[in-house]
């Protein structure tokens, strides 16, 4: 994993991870190996940063379906 690419995942908002946590193609390189680590930890953390509203408006943002 190079430095760029964790730049990019720690740029992202959570609500542009989340979406990308919930439609992403299957097999998807961003949730392989130590980038799926990564991201995931990341993407945990910006939402535990999150008041519990803000995690649920992001939620309903993303929605379920594409």
């Amino acid at each position: 994993m190079t430095a760029k690419e964790k730049q990019v995942i720690e740029e992202m908002s959570y609500e542009t991870m989340l979406r990308q946590w919930r439609f992403a193609p299957s097999g998807s390189t961003m949730f392989c190996g130590m980038r799926g680590n990564f991201f995931a930890q990341v993407m945990y953390r910006k939402r535990d940063e999150l008041p519990h509203a803000e995690q649920v408006k992001a939620s309903k943002n993303v929605g379920w379906e594409k």
